[in-house]
């Protein structure tokens, strides 16, 4: 009986130490963007869009350096201020702009873009804003960003501050403009 006890005692104690190493798991590192030319984690962020753009059949993005530092700044500020919020049209020259934020050093460009194209669950194909099965575009305008056709080039940065990490994406030309059909 006594070595029973022991043994589960053991197995009972590695799983704790396993449970523990899980919850600690290790933080990413994400790259402030370079002035001069897009990084490795850019071309994620710029690939991951374009995977989606591929699966609706539209043309495929080009990477814009001008409107990823754009999109740097107002990351930069996002971290500062620690919320998430749109730059005004005005200042971000018409760009579209999609924003996420998450718990710092622990999502990838895949989850990052991944939780904007997962409000396709609610799209449906329309005149924007009919383009939504819950009646509210809002429910879908990040995806409908990244496939609108009538966009080009996109621009990402990523800001950090010591809980969260903050993604802006800028479009040039905007989608989301109503009366414009999508598919």
């Amino acid at each position: 009986m006594w070595r029973g006890s022991l043994i589960a005692g053991a197995v009972a104690s590695a799983l704790a130490v396993a449970a523990a190493a899980s919850a600690q798991a290790p933080r990413l590192q994400l790259p402030r963007f370079s002035q001069e030319k897009p990084n490795d984690f850019a071309w994620q962020l710029l690939a991951q869009h374009n995977l989606e753009r591929d699966r609706k059949g539209a043309r495929r993005l080009r990477w814009s350096q001008k409107l990823a530092l754009q999109a740097q700044t107002w990351a930069e500020q996002l971290a500062r201020e620690d919320r998430i919020h749109h730059a005004d049209y005005a200042a971000r020259g018409g760009a579209g702009e999609n924003l996420w934020t998450g718990t710092a050093g622990y999502y990838g460009a895949d989850d990052m873009i991944g939780a904007f194209i997962a409000e396709k669950k609610d799209y449906q194909p329309g005149a924007f804003p009919e383009v939504s099965r819950t009646g509210r575009w809002e429910d879908v305008g990040h995806y409908t960003q990244i496939i609108w056709p009538g966009t080009e080039d996109v621009g990402c940065a990523v800001a950090h501050n010591p809980a969260n990490d903050f993604l802006v994406c800028r479009y040039w030309p905007a989608g989301n403009t109503i009366g414009v059909p999508i598919n």
